[in-house]
């Protein structure tokens, strides 16, 4: 994705009297392309935060005040299953008619608000704890930029679309903005009962509370305008999105271990699945993040479900039929697209639409591609699903197209990329902010550039096509694609591996040269399967040394390498879905105590974060009583950082399904660190189901099958 600090402008001035707060934690909550950010009081301050809609921000501040000032926080929490936000405070001292002060604390004051059906509903509950009458004058401050995405992280424009007049009424407050694209776009503010002085930006209210008692006012906020809100509306509303997240939560096989916190990691990583995944015409499809890439990105959602897949594949289904329907079909360079190629983001607001920026269906990643290509051939092994594959084939051929040939640039058997425009990405693999990819001297490569992991997705890709292609009876199709692989495999080996530092460089470059610095790139590598079993174990040793190896988690660049900084986006942090890719490739290469060691490092890390994996965070080493360093601008939640758990998984385990055999294959099965039991339910193999339970008996893993599907256990895996 691409790396843009989000904007940090002061937020607009409307006379407010309330203390100014610095920015503190910041609360999520999305129902499928609309998202809220907002701090833990409640409020939207105008930097970063807002209510959102299709990339557009149609709530860019949003305050409450009592008496001129915020109340006193003394909690706040988005729900476990990701439905609710709920802030809980108190009052501060109060003005009284007269110049006297009302006493503080007396008052519980709650903010309950969710999302559905793209439309935020809010509930405001006062209640007087004490014995006397309380006058409570309360505010709330907004506004409605109409801020494309893009702008709020930082892009600055010569020239924007007009803003209408806001239309006060009674009880409602409208919004109106025409972009440069035309395009009419609304925000409307709704209050169940009416202010007694409602301007453009604010309304005001004033309640008697009597002694012991408590009064609630409803709020509305969407594009559309709506009914007038009500108690009745925000419990139907609040049942619906709740029933629906539930439903979203139970598909595929069900997971619960020993351990209470583990099972809270995992249920929380669930939900923020649960959250981000959207509902599209083709099938479920992970959103990347929020809040900057809560739209729907290739790389992302792949690598997503390839997380998850081994227990519910149904995500792959939808990503994969996403994807193939949006398959490039025509040559842009402002687009960086080429016909056969995999879309790397896509996204709905005015910028894009008009041009401004590429990111409207932009094609701008390199490894997306063989990585579609990837993970069509691991969920057809997964499900047995041939059905899938054949309407996929002419997407997964075209894509094969792109692989052999545009994705070749030189025509020296490695994929490479150099961008279009200077609008599009410099670095197009999964690193690609603009200093991810440099020689041991700091040297910017020229180009085009050859990733050393994209080298893999290609080899995974290859190898893939050519099992699919025999299942087709193209044999003669399936045996040019294993040549290609084999081909492949031997350039990685001859220009990407140095011996002396026993490890591979990062990237060919142009003029031929590789990159040599030591990067987290190659345990991708591993996960497809390229490498030697000597150079994997090669690779597995220094993953697994100081200078990768955190304590919280692996490095995306080793310490002492040039332009290493762990406070850096790529080049230091810590990633949690890179972390899991590089955990599963030890593993397929027999690395056992490294792989519960290093899911032990990120359960603790989550564990110190709310039980969430974000986005990314700083790769300092780890120090005893001291938590893991926050990256200030991660998105939380992310996907693919949610579904780092279910691969760390996965790894320790050592499980993989054939359906296509109807068996599901365990290699010298572990747990993690303090977990004694696990049990999957529900797990699906072709139309069979059964129930696995994995116990820890001394130092041995024992493994119960409820169920018809053969279970085969080795102590080492196979290579090639």
């Amino acid at each position: 994705m691409e790396n843009l600090a989000p904007a940090l402008d002061a937020p607009v001035d409307y006379g407010v009297t309330a203390e100014v707060r610095a920015p503190q934690n910041l609360y999520a909550l999305k129902d499928k392309d609309t998202f809220i950010v907002a701090d833990e009081f409640g409020d939207i301050a105008g930097q970063g935060d807002g209510l959102f809609h299709n990339d557009t921000r149609i709530l860019s501040f949003y305050r409450m005040t009592l008496g001129g000032r915020p109340m006193s926080l003394l909690s706040a929490a988005v729900a476990h299953d990701n439905v609710f936000f709920t802030c809980n405070g108190t009052n501060q001292a109060l003005p009284y008619p007269g110049e006297r002060m009302g006493p503080p604390g007396v008052l519980h004051i709650e903010r309950k608000r969710f999302l559905w059906g793209e439309r935020l509903f809010e509930r405001v509950r006062f209640v007087n704890y004490s014995r006397d009458t309380v006058l409570l004058p309360m505010a709330l401050e907004f506004d409605a930029d109409f801020r494309d995405m893009f702008e709020v992280r930082g892009s600055h424009r010569a020239k924007r679309g007009v803003k209408g007049p806001p239309h006060v009424d009674g009880r409602r407050v409208a919004y109106s903005y025409i972009g440069l694209d035309g395009v009419e776009r609304a925000s409307f503010i709704t209050f169940s009962d009416a202010p007694y002085r409602l301007s453009a930006h604010k309304a005001e209210f004033m309640f008697s509370l009597h002694a012991e008692g408590e009064t609630e006012l409803y709020i509305e906020i969407g594009v559309i305008d709506g009914h007038t809100p009500s108690r009745e509306r925000f419990r139907d509303a609040a049942a619906r999105a709740r029933w629906d997240m539930r439903s979203r939560r139970r598909h595929g096989a069900r997971l619960n271990s020993s351990g209470r916190l583990f099972n809270e990691w995992l249920g929380k990583s669930r939900s923020d699945l649960a959250l981000l995944t959207t509902k599209m015409d083709t099938g479920p499809y992970p959103y990347a993040g929020i809040p900057w890439f809560s739209t729907a990105f290739g790389r992302d959602a792949i690598i997503t479900a390839w997380q998850i897949l081994w227990f519910e594949p149904s995500l792959a289904k939808g990503v994969l039929r996403y994807l193939a329907a949006h398959q490039a079909q025509e040559r842009s360079a402002f687009r960086d697209s080429a016909p056969g190629k995999i879309m790397h983001e896509t996204r709905k607001g005015e910028m894009p639409a008009m041009g401004e920026v590429p990111f409207g269906r932009y094609y701008g990643g390199v490894d997306t591609t063989p990585l579609f290509v990837a993970l069509a051939d691991a969920y057809q092994k997964r499900t047995g699903d041939d059905k899938l594959i054949d309407e996929l084939w002419p997407a997964l051929v075209g894509a094969m197209h792109w692989i052999e040939n545009d994705g070749d640039s030189d025509g020296d058997g490695l994929i490479d990329y150099a961008r279009g425009q200077d609008s599009g990405l410099s670095n197009q693999g999964w690193k690609d902010s603009e200093d991810s990819v440099f020689h041991t001297d700091g040297r910017y490569p020229s180009g085009p550039i050859a990733l050393v992991e994209v080298q893999g997705y290609a080899f995974a890709a290859y190898r893939g096509m050519a099992r699919l292609a025999e299942r087709r009876s193209e044999n003669a199709q399936a045996t040019i694609w294993k040549q290609k692989a084999a081909d492949l495999r031997e350039k990685v080996e001859a220009l990407f591996w140095m011996e002396e530092r026993g490890f591979y460089g990062i990237a060919v470059d142009g003029q031929g040269q590789l990159c040599r610095p030591l990067s987290s790139n190659p345990g991708h590598l591993l996960f497809c399967g390229l490498p030697t079993p000597e150079r994997a174990r090669k690779v597995t040793d220094q993953l697994l040394s100081s200078p990768f190896n955190s304590g919280w988690g692996l490095r995306t660049l080793a310490t002492g390498e040039a332009r290493f900084n762990p406070i850096s986006y790529h080049n230091g942090s810590v990633w949690p879905h890179d972390s899991a890719l590089c955990v599963m490739g030890l593993s397929r290469y027999g690395e056992r105590d490294g792989v519960v060691k290093l899911t032990a490092d990120m359960f603790e890390t989550a564990s110190r974060m709310g039980m969430r994996l974000p986005e990314l965070f700083c790769g300092f080493p780890r120090s005893p009583g001291e938590p893991p360093v926050a990256y200030p601008v991660a998105c939380l939640p992310q996907a693919w950082a949610a579904g780092s758990v279910f691969m760390l998984l996965q790894a320790c385990l050592g499980i993989s399904v054939d359906a296509n055999r109807g068996e599901i294959e365990l290699v010298d099965p572990r747990l993690p660190i303090g977990i004694d039991r696990l049990r999957v339910e529900r797990f699906r193999v072709g139309d069979e189901t059964v129930d696995l339970t994995f116990e820890r008996q001394g130092d041995k893993i024992s493994v119960h099958a409820d169920g018809g599907v053969p279970l085969t256990i080795r102590s080492k895996p196979s290579w090639d």
